[in-house]
């Protein structure tokens, strides 16, 4: 049903081809990945934003509409994430499969053609971006980094991870910093474009019914224009083995009426090039990855300590981070708890159905991407950052033997980082 291939169109330009009659449409992508940077994140960010702005051939929201239009009511959204230590920059589109089109013609090769144009041929004022473009996109990329702190759920999360990366590239954010978005100016931007498209590595992503050659061809005329460099490699991500002697407790005040614990732990070093890191997706599954997990079933469920209590793991990283709401005075319960079902599952106290349950919810997890063209994008992305060839029912498969020593051995190697605390001005 599916046939993946991987081919180089010019020198560190990738693309990966997934050919398939599952899907109406056919989604590609064009990414840069670029390493994540404080000095940078910010600009590099903002840059896809700019560009979807419009192009030479086309310099508006209303021209470019109208190309898109054409071709059966396409779309191109900017999207930016952030994959271990790897900021990847994309422009993401979506369109009808040649095989439903009307009269039968052709919608990859134009549709290939508006979507590189948007990256190589920008509308450009006096040698740079456009002035107005980018003054709005900065409101808007501002906007968007000050409205992260609303989720007060994901924001304790990103706060653990600055925390306990502060030294590490993994602690900046995928968007940057307000003080480094605001420092932008047209010609700044213009500059960090032409560095990305200059030194990024390139994969490009293509999910439909067309043949690989054709997709092949169709690319490799569509990115002609990008510049030639012998030296474009996929950034490398830093994992440290070991955490600090003590934990590091971090508390902090806003005007909140639930309580937000994070805890970050260090996992010894499996990530997803180890051969237990399928014991590590299992131990993060049983710990609190899933509604049948240790916190689920007991922190939260069976003692009320907590509103919520999951898990969740970064593979390239090395890191599992717990997230947590609770009433203020609940802190050193809910963090003696939570510490004790990690030590339930270091001892192997694993039941027959939490060991069971948690295998067929990761290998159904993964299978189900082969069903979402968007999570099947975003995995092989991930898979290409780690320099992985694996695909999810692969992954899904490495599941199936993973035994309950297994977990308990990948639980052991865990250890504790930092804890961050959000608390009420009443707590």
């Amino acid at each position: 049903m599916f046939q993946v291939t991987r081919k180089e169109l010019f020198p560190g330009v990738w693309l990966r081809a997934i050919h398939t009659n599952k899907f109406k449409g056919f989604q590609m992508t064009v990414t840069l990945l670029a390493p994540l940077e404080r000095e940078n994140a910010g600009a590099n960010a903002l840059v896809p934003y700019v560009l979807r702005r419009g192009s030479a051939a086309h310099p508006d929201m209303e021209s470019m509409s109208a190309a898109l239009d054409q071709l059966y009511g396409g779309t191109v959204e900017p999207i930016v994430r952030k994959k271990g230590e790897t900021q990847c920059i994309s422009m993401m589109a979506s369109f009808l499969d040649d095989t439903y089109a009307l009269e039968g013609e052709a919608i990859l090769e134009p549709a290939a053609k508006l979507l590189c144009e948007l990256l190589l041929s920008p509308k450009v004022e006096q040698g740079a971006f456009d002035p107005d473009y980018v003054s709005s996109e900065k409101v808007n990329m501002a906007n968007r980094i000050r409205s992260q702190i609303n989720d007060k759920r994901s924001y304790a999360g990103c706060r653990l991870t600055q925390l306990m990366c502060e030294e590490e590239a993994y602690g900046v954010d995928r968007l940057g910093d307000l003080a480094s978005v605001e420092r932008i100016t047209p010609s700044s931007l213009w500059e960090r474009y032409q560095a990305l498209l200059k030194d990024c590595a390139v994969e490009v992503y293509f999910c439909g019914s067309a043949q690989p050659e054709r997709v092949e061809n169709a690319f490799r005329e569509a990115l002609s224009g990008l510049p030639v460099n012998e030296e474009r490699v996929v950034p490398d991500c830093d994992v440290r083995l070991t955490a600090a002697p003590e934990p590091r407790v971090v508390e902090e005040i806003m005007d909140v009426t639930q309580g937000k614990l994070a805890m970050g732990f260090r996992t010894g070093g499996i990530t997803c090039w180890e051969e237990e890191y399928p014991a590590l997706v299992m131990c993060n599954a049983v710990f609190g990855g899933t509604a049948m997990s240790k916190l689920f079933m007991n922190v939260r469920e069976k003692m009320s300590l907590c509103y919520y209590a999951s898990s969740s793991m970064e593979k390239l990283k090395g890191l599992i981070v717990v997230s947590s709401g609770i009433e203020f005075d609940k802190y050193q319960q809910a963090k003696d708890e939570i510490l004790h079902q990690l030590d339930k599952t270091r001892k192997g106290e694993i039941e027959d159905w939490e060991l069971e349950g948690a295998r067929r919810i990761m290998v159904g997890a993964y299978q189900a991407a082969l069903d979402d063209p968007f999570r099947l994008e975003d995995f092989w992305l991930g898979q290409t950052v780690a320099g992985l060839e694996a695909g999810p029912d692969e992954v899904a498969a490495s599941f199936e033997t993973v035994t309950r020593e297994q977990v308990a051995r990948a639980a052991q190697k865990l250890t504790l980082d930092t804890i961050y605390f959000l608390k009420g001005k009443e707590g």
